[in-house]
């Protein structure tokens, strides 16, 4: 429509364009043919009755000689070389009266031509602004056709969600490994949009809105498209952020026209993405009831309010901050179903490999369930980025298949961060080399700790040295006495370097922060502190807008937050006190732990174990 409109425009500015640009242009072609001549001679010519003709266009001269002039040299130009009898001339600055009188006297013929534009050109001039201007406001008036009267931002108003086709959404729930709970919620919403009438009759009703809530990575988004794949309806997918813009009122906008759209392709399914950007609490205090993003949230509770049974459309979200929702959103007739997708065990993880490996050649000797074994933590998107960086390490090998090999090195990468070639002295050396071997020894010695997979000095991400240690399956619940054992183990290096060079480097400030806060949480809020007992003290939150932690009035005295802080900082020298036992004991182990990583920089568990065993 836009395009249509616009031709005619251009059209007309070209014609103009021809008129007073291309057109003078042509019409002064004829000068090519011409000689130019200097006024002077011009003058000689005139008093020796050799002018025939003239023709007067403002200052320039066209003229015809009775007989052949050869033209004198104009400054600065170049003239024809042979004799002409057509030639011009230029009029000095300052006019010749007496030339009109001459030109009688020799009775020239003297033609003159106005310079002046042509009635028609000047109203063309005149009206092209007023075209232009008109054109403008056609094409904003037909860009706000539909969006409703009043509303001035034309195609603002377009949520932008991107529909996708019922017919080419092919994923299913086969494509989602893992998350059987998740899937089994969700069916049920398929079956719903399947087969609606079937709920209808003994009146059931599917829940409006469901919110997947997880970790990021974990296969949210996934999730939804498969809902869509496996139903066969149109799938309609946005970012909240999407519908914030820096004009006011287009969030609210945005929000209708999305529903508007959904209803239209009924049944169908809405699925906004990183609700929190639009479905914080309210009332904050930024920007009051007139602030945009609430504004936009209060469309979005009006049309979730408003749905009929009969219009089938189902609005899934995907949030992993559900404790800074709006408590409007979560209540029954909006988002009244949550579905916690949680991070995969090993054997959802072993599920997720086989799916991202389907089309990558693997060796014989490639054991998913060993890799899904040590990669705890990690969700789907991190095991799909572990693939590919095995399939680039094959590739630069010009390797045909994918090896175990391939598969170990990327995921140590992944978990330590890559190699980096830096340079260290010997000294530094040998004090990580000390630091890694404290970590190790005291996660050997100390009873219900993690295994210790892997220890290396070759500097990874921003640490010089890593201790990996990977348990035998995810935990979900933490003992005190793990959690006691691992403050050891952590502070294990920091111990070593004192207990070895009587001194402490900076290279245990990550160490320290790990256990300060680690501390931090069993005293307040796990109560596992026999001084403070079994209640929990919050020190602090995070805002829900500006994403940090603030300080907030304390529920406590402060008798009680100086217990707090001694107490924290019991538990932390009671563990470092644990690490130095264990290292003063078994100080030729540690010794030759620390031998073994500066020939070798990396100790995998059976080499440790072997080292070990020989002291």
């Amino acid at each position: 429509m836009a395009q249509s409109m616009w031709k005619p425009l251009l059209a007309l500015v070209a014609f103009v364009v021809v008129i007073n640009v291309v057109y003078p242009m042509v019409s002064q072609k004829g000068q090519l043919d011409k000689a130019e001549v200097p006024y002077s001679q011009f003058k000689n010519e005139l008093a020796r009755d050799n002018v025939k003709e003239i023709t007067m266009k403002g200052s320039l001269l066209n003229g015809v000689f009775k007989t052949k002039v050869q033209a004198a040299q104009v400054a600065g130009k170049e003239t024809p070389s042979k004799a002409t009898t057509n030639f011009f001339t230029i009029l000095p600055g300052i006019d010749d009266p007496a030339l009109m009188a001459e030109l009688q006297a020799k009775k020239v013929m003297v033609k003159a031509i106005s310079t002046e534009s042509s009635p028609f050109t000047t109203a063309l001039l005149y009206l092209i602004p007023w075209v232009l201007i008109i054109g403008v406001w056609v094409f904003f008036a037909r860009s706000m056709k539909g969006q409703g009267p009043g509303n001035m931002m034309g195609g603002f108003a377009k949520s932008g969600a991107k529909l996708h086709d019922s017919q080419k959404t092919t994923v299913t729930f086969a494509d989602v490994a893992g998350m059987e709970e998740a899937k089994q919620e969700l069916h049920e919403v398929v079956e719903y949009l399947k087969e609606p009438k079937k709920f209808e009759r003994i009146g059931g009703k599917v829940p409006r809105g469901i919110l997947l809530v997880g970790p990021p990575g974990t296969g949210k988004t996934l999730l939804a498209r498969a809902v869509a794949g496996e139903a066969g309806v149109a799938f309609f997918s946005i970012s909240a952020s999407q519908f914030i813009e820096m004009f006011v009122g287009v969030g609210a906008s945005r929000v209708r026209d999305l529903f508007a759209v959904a209803r239209k392709e009924a049944p169908s399914i809405i699925f906004i993405d990183e609700l929190d950007a639009v479905g914080r609490s309210r009332g904050a205090g930024f920007g009051g009831g007139h602030d945009e993003r609430e504004q936009t949230l209060n469309q979005l509770l009006s049309e979730m309010d408003g749905f009929e049974s009969h219009e089938e459309i189902i609005v899934l979200s995907a949030t992993n901050r559900p404790d800074v929702l709006d408590p409007a959103l979560l209540r029954p007739g909006r988002f009244d179903r949550r579905v916690v997708i949680e991070r995969p065990d090993w054997r959802d993880r072993e599920s997720i490999l086989k799916v991202h490996t389907r089309k990558t050649p693997l060796s014989a000797d490639v054991n998913l369930a060993v890799i899904a074994k040590g990669t705890p933590g990690m969700t789907g998107a991190d095991l799909e980025s572990l693939v590919n960086e095995a399939a680039i390490l094959a590739a630069r090998e010009n390797s045909e298949t994918v090896t175990m090999n391939h598969l170990e090195l990327a995921k140590d990468k992944v978990l330590m961060g890559g190699e980096r070639k830096l340079y260290l002295s010997d000294q530094e050396k040998r004090i990580t080399a000390i630091h890694e071997s404290g970590h190790v020894l005291v996660a050997k010695l100390l009873p219900g700790t993690d295994p210790v997979h892997k220890v290396t000095i070759i500097p990874r991400g921003m640490a010089l040295g890593v201790t990996q240690q990977l348990p035998e399956d995810d935990r979900h619940h933490y003992p005190k006495s793990y959690l006691v054992n691992r403050l050891s183990v952590v502070l294990g290096g920091r111990v070593a370097e004192r207990l070895v060079f009587n001194d402490v480097s900076t290279g245990a400030q990550s160490d320290l922060k790990i256990v300060t806060e680690l501390a931090e949480k069993m005293v307040c809020q796990w109560g596992m502190s026999d001084k403070i007992g079994p209640v929990t003290f919050s020190r602090g939150e995070e805002h829900p807008f500006l994403g940090m932690k603030l300080a907030q009035e304390k529920s406590f005295s402060e008798e009680m937050a100086w217990q707090i802080d001694q107490e924290i900082t019991v538990v932390i020298k009671d563990a470092e006190d644990r690490a130095m036992e264990i290292l003063s004991s078994n100080r030729n182990q540690l010794e030759a732990l620390a031998t073994a990583l500066l020939e070798e920089e990396t100790l995998d568990s059976a080499r440790i174990d072997s080292i070990l065993a020989s002291v």
